[in-house]
């Protein structure tokens, strides 16, 4: 059986970019952080300041759900 990949945070955060509904410049435009940084996220080649990160949630209207990975005796 194959393992199953835990999404990684990071690529949630793009799922919910592209769910948005909204352009990339859109999102830029209405949070201030600039084109080239968002793209360079988006495109898997730069990660994002906290303060970025912080500032992507709350206009996306994202919410932290904390979950426990299972202990391999656990499986």
């Amino acid at each position: 059986m194959a393992k199953k990949r835990t999404k990684l945070v990071s690529d949630q955060i793009r799922q919910a970019i592209d769910d948005s509904g909204l352009t990339r410049y859109r999102i830029a435009q209405e949070t201030g952080i600039s084109e080239t940084t968002l793209a360079l996220f988006y495109n898997g080649q730069r990660g994002l300041p906290m303060r970025t990160l912080d500032t992507l949630g709350e206009f996306l209207e994202l919410k932290v759900t904390l979950g426990r990975k299972p202990k391999a005796k656990d499986r």
